[in-house]
């Protein structure tokens, strides 16, 4: 093998993202990511959380740090958060993470925001964001290498 075959074989694997889900427990269920395709399912890490406005900063960071290569954040539908405003103040912090990783050069489209409601069209649209973003450059090199 050249040394441009290795190149060649690693920019010709198909990119599959690994993404991390924090999900209001009132908005979802758990099994709405499970599927049937393990490889599929290997790469989605669901957290549940008691509301979506419990998501933090850093919860949202470390994910990428961790090796996540995009992150969503399920709250529930608009005038309908059990704990009022819970959905607006978990948008309001995802909007403020996407600035600062369109900031550091990471790419605020590897985060996204949804409803309950909406989860196909984020998904899609996460999907779409990482495409063009490409695997995340932070990580970790165990995980970044191809199989």
């Amino acid at each position: 093998m050249t040394g441009t075959e290795g190149c060649d074989r690693y920019m010709s694997s198909k990119f599959e993202p690994k993404i991390h889900v924090f999900f209001c427990v009132n908005a979802l269920d758990r099994g709405v990511f499970s599927t049937q395709d393990p490889e599929k399912a290997a790469r989605i890490q669901s957290v549940k959380m008691p509301c979506s406005s419990m998501i933090k900063d850093i919860f949202m960071l470390k994910a990428f740090e961790c090796g996540a290569d995009g992150v969503m954040v399920v709250g529930c539908p608009a005038g309908r958060c059990k704990r009022v405003d819970g959905n607006i103040r978990a948008a309001k912090r995802v909007a403020w993470v996407q600035k600062l990783l369109d900031e550091i050069g990471l790419g605020g489209k590897r985060l996204v925001y949804t409803a309950s409601s909406d989860t196909d069209a984020a998904i899609t649209l996460l999907l779409k964001g990482l495409a063009e973003l490409g695997p995340n450059p932070v990580k970790p090199a165990a995980q970044a290498s191809p199989r």
